[in-house]
């Protein structure tokens, strides 16, 4: 069969364009030595992708989003939320049915960022978190004692948290997004939903073994276009892990939807797993019906 159409895609990745684009990566430039990076690149990752999505000037950069979807068979997307992006707040308060808010979580402010998240989800409707371990300033590691109360707020909520994990693209240290680290965190707090994102290279291995050790544990495949899925997390879904593995992409930052949906094509899951891989594991992790 494979992939099938018309099954109402949910992204757990997505973003509005905006005008100010290269803004958005301006929290990461303190920590950015090589000049490359710092002076050159449009967005710090920009090395390992080509044909880097340019949507120029539009009136309603929220209305072209939804357009986007509509196109690629996108029903609901997870966006990123900030109170300080009144376009994020509008779209998530405009158009519920079809984005939904992720409220970056900032473990660096202590109790103000446990307040924070409580806020994004019980006055503006956010139904996630996420977090980037390597993008903290300093960084912060995925079970460092920073993130407890926010873990502890996520089991509270109900809601799950999206983390980075394996080598970060832009060129930041690592060592706070190893997969083994995961491993503590699972253990600490059983109810939480905890989501990997951007890959877990070089450790994909490890993700799966931790996936069948731990039921709450998910792997969702932003940042990677679909030619490039790790073989590991391929055969897993496949197999055991068909309840586990997310379709997340990653446009407007790297990918397009022509680019993912062109290569989507040809990934080699079994018909069972491609409902699951692109819908119906997200509905139920984001407990939309």
């Amino acid at each position: 069969m494979g992939m099938p159409t018309d099954i109402g895609i949910v992204d757990l990745m997505l973003g509005i364009p905006s005008d100010q684009q290269e803004r958005w990566y301006d929290f990461m430039k303190p920590q950015l030595l090589d000049e490359e990076s710092r002076k050159m690149f449009s967005f710090p990752a920009e090395y390992m992708f080509k044909d880097v999505p340019r949507t120029g000037a539009k009136d309603d950069f929220t209305r072209y989003t939804i357009d986007q979807m509509d196109k690629h068979g996108i029903e609901k997307a997870l966006i990123g939320f900030s109170f300080a992006n009144e376009e994020s707040i509008e779209a998530v308060r405009n158009h519920p049915e079809r984005l939904l808010g992720s409220y970056q979580v900032e473990p660096n402010l202590g109790m103000e960022g446990v307040r924070n998240l409580r806020r994004a989800v019980e006055e503006f409707g956010c139904v996630a978190a996420t977090a980037f371990p390597a993008g903290y300033l300093p960084q912060v590691a995925i079970n460092d004692k920073k993130f407890y109360p926010l873990y502890a707020a996520c089991v509270d909520l109900d809601v799950p948290i999206f983390v980075c994990a394996g080598v970060p693209g832009p060129r930041l240290p690592m060592g706070c997004q190893e997969v083994s680290l995961i491993d503590e965190v699972c253990y600490f707090f059983p109810e939480m939903k905890f989501v990997t994102r951007h890959g877990c290279e070089p450790w994909t291995d490890l993700a799966v073994k931790l996936m069948l050790k731990y039921p709450n544990l998910y792997y969702s495949t932003s940042a990677f276009a679909p030619k490039h899925y790790p073989s590991d997390i391929i055969e897993y879904a496949n197999s055991r892990g068909a309840n586990k593995i997310m379709y997340a992409g990653y446009f407007p930052m790297g990918l397009s939807l022509e680019r993912i949906f062109s290569d989507m094509q040809h990934v080699p899951f079994n018909d069972d797993v491609w409902p699951k891989f692109l819908r119906e594991n997200a509905m139920k992790l984001l407990k939309l019906g």
